[in-house]
């Protein structure tokens, strides 16, 4: 698509700053969701209400999604005056997909909470269903919003895609204001839980209309497409975003099958549903901030490299992509390994979350904070099987990693609880990693794996130094002021997080990368602006 080049390091700087202003309005959502029901029936009814909607939002509506990929890796190479036509059908047909999901999810809605969370009480169970019927035009939604995000981001418009889901939280807070203001007094009774839960599904379908809304105004204003059914199915641009968004779906479906089978297990487990809601939005946040600031710009950059005179640059990139991974990744490991415990009470502990609800998400957290960067790894290599007109490839992957997350599930509850959920997870990312990369080793006639290894096995030794000293610094601040107070709590996390940063990247630097010169360089332009 003809448009003004933007750099990567702008890109980024763009998307990484409405992620943040998003995310802190998400980080307020949750603290204001965990004071006023804690890790009782209302979170966890909307833990499992929410996973289809949940799921078809991030698979088919986030940012780096199935449906923004096959968007952005088709109209980036086409004129724009082609745009119209292609969004308008894409829109067209995957509305009336979506349409027929959200009609079976209405209909169905305690057939699949049944399905999901089997060991649910009755309370919870029936206030679950309520939910996912209040929730089920996200289906159609979620598609729409994806369609959005890569239309805009093709069009080098990435404001107003990043910022936009903070709609949601803005939803949902003012729902929970109203709350508090009306109803008050005891928090335990049957009409405040099941007006509760009302509120949150509510809120969380009021956001996504006003996402959607956001994005279309801005396509209609850049002529990138109109509100209009449109069936040009014979368009060859319509064809090729069908063919990658396709398989492409399905894969991402079959990874996100692996948190329904998480929470399967975890419906046997008073409260886990909860727990892992609180402790993966905490890991999410920082993630999402910087997955988009590598993935968003990197996309279309892979998609340009794809024709195999251009591999050598395209390995130079996917290097690039893991290692910058691993530099803003492994440090926040570090830090969410050692710090987990004064991480939860600072956020969350307040009013209905009490300290026993702390203790609880503390260690999900901190095995949630071991994981983020295989997760994004895999995330960038899939991507750039999506650049390369693969969508067949992950797709396979995920379908093996369904039945060994299941296994994994299986041994690992038993042994650790609700931890063991999350270090399944992690085991089926470490895998896909590994048999994706080695798939692109055969197919981009080599790729120099001794030499990433070696990197990333020396990141990963200065981040587990980083998080020994953090936490060394956590025990003995802990002991001389001790945490009952905030403010001593505050300190502590501010403290001993710069002494994990600090150390990991003093250390890294010695491993002379170009990739951290690179990092270094591009935070000094945005947090000091030259004359």
């Amino acid at each position: 698509m003809t448009k003004k080049k933007t750099s990567l390091a702008g890109i980024a700087g763009i998307v990484a700053l409405a992620t943040l202003i998003s995310k802190i309005f998400g980080l307020f959502r949750e603290q204001a969701i965990a004071a006023a029901f804690g890790v009782g029936p209302v979170v966890n009814a909307y833990a499992y209400a929410y996973v289809i909607p949940g799921f078809l939002l991030i698979l088919l509506g986030g940012i780096n999604g199935p449906f923004h990929s096959a968007l952005v890796s088709v109209l980036s190479k086409r004129d724009k005056s082609e745009a119209a036509n292609i969004v308008e059908t894409v829109s067209t047909v995957v509305s009336l997909v979506l349409l027929g999901v959200g009609g079976v999810l209405i209909l169905y809605a305690g057939f699949f909470i049944d399905i999901l969370a089997p060991g649910l009480d009755e309370t919870t169970r029936s206030l679950a269903i309520l939910q996912l019927r209040i929730m089920s035009p996200l289906a159609v939604l979620a598609g729409l919003i994806g369609i959005g995000f890569g239309t805009l981001n093709a069009a080098d418009q990435y404001w107003l895609p990043s910022i936009s889901p903070l709609f949601s939280s803005l939803a949902v807070l003012i729902g929970l204001g109203v709350l508090a203001w009306q109803v008050g007094g005891d928090i335990n009774t049957p009409d405040y839980i099941r007006l509760g839960g009302v509120v949150l599904a509510g809120g969380t379908l009021a956001g996504g209309v006003l996402q959607w809304g956001a994005q279309l105004w801005a396509q209609m204003q850049s002529q990138l497409g109109k509100l209009r059914l449109r069936f040009d199915l014979g368009n060859e641009g319509v064809k090729e975003v069908l063919r990658v968004m396709t398989p492409a779906t399905l894969s991402s479906g079959m990874l996100h099958i692996n948190v329904y089978t998480d929470l399967f297990f975890a419906s046997y487990i008073a409260g886990a549903a909860a727990a892992m809601r609180y402790a993966n939005f905490i890991v999410l946040t920082p993630l999402g901030i910087i997955s988009n600031m590598i993935l968003v710009p990197f996309m279309p950059v892979f998609s340009k490299l794809a024709a195999p005179e251009n591999w050598d640059e395209l390995k130079n990139r996917i290097r690039q992509g893991i290692l910058l991974t691993a530099l803003t990744m492994l440090p926040l490991t570090a830090i969410f390994m050692s710090l987990s415990g004064p991480i939860v009470e600072v956020i969350y502990q307040r009013y209905a979350f009490s300290a026993d609800a702390a203790r609880f998400v503390a260690p999900v957290l901190m095995t949630y904070g071991f994981g983020m960067f295989f997760y994004l790894a895999r995330d960038v290599l899939v991507r750039v099987f999506y650049a390369l007109g693969d969508g067949e490839t992950p797709f396979r992957v995920s379908l093996f990693n369904i039945f060994l997350n299941a296994g994994l599930d299986y041994v690992l509850v038993n042994q650790f609880q609700t931890p063991g959920l999350v270090m399944a997870t992690i085991g089926v990312n470490v895998t896909s990693m590994l048999i994706l990369i080695g798939v692109l080793n055969r197919r981009l006639d080599g790729l120099p794996l001794r030499e990433w290894g070696m990197i990333l096995l020396a990141l990963f030794g200065i981040s587990a130094v980083a998080g020994l000293a953090s936490f060394g610094v956590s025990q003995f601040w802990q002991g001389w002021l001790g945490t009952d107070n905030i403010f001593w709590l505050l300190g502590d996390l501010i403290v001993c997080s710069g002494v994990a940063v600090s150390l990991f990247m003093g250390l890294a630097m010695l491993l002379q990368l170009p990739e951290l010169n690179l990092l270094v360089t591009r935070l000094k332009q945005k947090f000091f602006k030259r004359g």
